[in-house]
């Protein structure tokens, strides 16, 4: 069973998945065009409460997917720190020299990524990807073909880290020993990429084939029946409500309760 299944149903599940992509479409640019570094930290806290709350997914187990993106806002916020450019100079050791205008850039740019995570996060833990092609192909009118040759896509990859496993285990059993150093991964690599890219070639090819078999060459998109059809409803407007309320506290709360009081983190 799938970890990360939602053990229960919220509002954000029950809209519409092309709704929350441009829902999210917009969060993403507000985050981008943001650089008040109060107002992008509110951002950050504010929707990954929303993450919380609305994924469906045990609060723990969410606080663990998020790892990934902690380790990224250290090493991108370090990052810009330690080599960015400044006048104020608080600490310089060789090539690291740590300014005030770096640091707060450094965090600017941190937060920023936590946004952009926890923004991803409600709609990935909220959309399966059957629902979202499927309603792009109803609402938005993509062509079949390309729909349906992403779907397959997606769930090929399991397939790949599969045959990976079943050749690596077939390796052990013939005593096929790695070679050290750069020679190593050389040879490493050849004996994984060639078969697997030969698989995944004659693999797409059959699929290629069903799809051309199955007449989805896009033609008759507009006449197609699908079995699951997605409608507006009630709950679209709750969730853009709900997200709009979200960003907004954000705002507010960058104006009321600022702790850092920079306007622009590009000038400042």
């Amino acid at each position: 069973m799938n970890i990360w299944n939602p053990v229960r149903i919220t509002w954000l599940h029950r809209a519409n998945p092309v709704v929350k992509l441009g829902l999210i479409i917009g969060l993403f640019f507000m985050t981008v065009l943001t650089h008040n570094l109060d107002f992008v930290m509110y951002q950050a806290f504010v929707f990954t409460v929303c993450l919380l709350v609305l994924s469906g997914v045990k609060p723990w187990k969410m606080l663990l997917f998020l790892i990934p993106f902690l380790l990224a806002f250290i090493s991108s916020s370090s990052s810009m720190m330690l080599f960015g450019k400044g006048d104020t100079i608080w600490w310089e050791w060789g090539l690291f020299r740590v300014s005030e205008e770096s640091f707060y850039r450094g965090l600017h740019l941190g937060f920023k990524g936590i946004a952009f995570a926890s923004e991803g996060l409600l709609l990935v833990t909220t959309t399966s990807s059957v629902d979202l092609f499927y309603s792009l192909m109803q609402k938005l009118r993509l062509a079949p073909k390309y729909a349906y040759s992403f779907m397959a896509s997606i769930r090929l990859l399991p397939m790949v880290w599969e045959e990976y496993v079943i050749r690596r285990q077939a390796l052990k059993v013939r005593g096929v020993l790695p070679i050290r150093g750069i020679r190593g991964i050389v040879s490493r690599a050849g004996l994984y990429v060639v078969p697997l890219l030969a698989q995944s070639i004659r693999r797409a090819h059959r699929v290629a084939a069903a799809m051309e078999a199955k007449q989805f060459d896009g033609d008759g998109a507009k006449s197609r029946t699908y079995y699951y059809p997605f409608r507006y409803s009630r709950y679209d407007l709750l969730v853009i409500g709900l997200l709009a309320a979200a960003a907004c506290c954000a705002y507010i709360a960058a104006g009321y309760f600022p702790w850092f009081g920079i306007g622009d983190v590009r000038f400042d």
